[in-house]
């Protein structure tokens, strides 16, 4: 599969082209894969139809987790963000919105629901939610959904390339924070932002998770991890209403994948998914691990 060296050569490409990240990636994939577009782009499709499912099937009240430690704050939060216990959400509608189907997705995958990796099953609720919460809210033609999902497959590619999306490598920042930097550019996108202010998002998005660590209680990708894709998807809206205002970046966006890479090299093994150090170890997350694993 075709490999991209930077997002700048990406929004280059792009530029000189006069077209959108997606419609780059997705001509550059199918010339690379020997497939037709429209056979990834239905592919593609098909992805965002089990994000779909997932968003809908983890907002079940009665869903738990084998471990019991997730199960129904999809529905809660789901409900908050109707005001149906009589508050509005603090975020407005669409944040809460997202934030709900963020933790509804991961709750689902956590119950060993069908899910998108988007990058990682860990984070696997922060690009679906932000792209169908804009469905929802604005009412983006599927095409233009889908074709998101290329802008942030693209840009994925490079954060895998030049750091890591692995939690066990660099720890959640290269999990939720490559997903919130993926989500933001596609969110960028989906506004109908140019190439240039995708990549901004992207670091900003990505700047605001830097140092992340991967502690995930008794070793389970639940606690703290669901609660950290609803942050994710905050932090990826964020990034993308900074970016479509014209804030740019100090850093270049690969720099600061760059960054990731070099603090995720330096994180201790306690603190990159072993379950060893940070919350994992505190007194509650070891009387979890002993009351699951006895």
């Amino acid at each position: 599969m075709l490999e991209y060296n930077s997002v700048a050569e990406l929004i280059h490409e792009a530029e000189n082209q006069g077209r959108s990240i997606s419609g780059v990636v997705i001509d550059d994939q199918a010339e690379s894969m020997g497939l037709t577009k429209q056979r990834l782009f239905e592919d593609m499709r098909r992805n965002l139809d089990v994000m779909r499912v997932a968003a809908r099937n983890g907002t079940s009240e009665t869903l738990k987790s084998r471990s019991g430690l997730s199960g129904g704050n999809g529905f809660r939060m789901t409900r908050y963000a109707a005001s149906e216990g009589g508050l509005e959400p603090l975020s407005g509608a669409f944040c809460a919105v997202a934030m709900s189907k963020a933790i509804a997705i991961a709750e689902y995958n956590a119950a060993m629901g069908r899910i998108v990796a988007a990058p990682t099953a860990g984070s696997c609720g922060i690009l679906p939610a932000a792209i169908l919460t804009v469905e929802d809210f604005y009412k983006i033609p599927e095409r233009k959904l889908v074709m998101s999902l290329f802008t942030a497959g693209g840009i994925g590619l490079v954060v895998a390339k030049n750091a890591s999306i692995a939690g066990a490598e660099g720890g959640c920042q290269a999990e939720c924070g490559s997903a919130a930097a993926l989500a933001a550019a596609a969110l960028v996108e989906l506004r109908d932002g140019d190439p240039v202010q995708a990549a901004e998002a992207c670091a900003i998005a990505l700047k605001n998770q830097l140092g992340l660590v991967c502690d995930p209680v008794a070793g389970l990708v639940e606690v703290p991890c669901i609660k950290r894709n609803a942050g994710g998807v905050m932090c990826a809206i964020a990034a993308a209403d900074m970016a479509l205002a014209g804030i740019k970046s100090m850093i270049p966006v690969d720099e600061v994948i760059s960054a990731m890479r070099e603090i995720g090299d330096a994180l201790p093994a306690s603190l990159r998914e072993t379950a060893l150090g940070g919350l994992a170890a505190t007194l509650t997350g070891q009387s979890l691990k002993q009351k699951i694993f006895g």
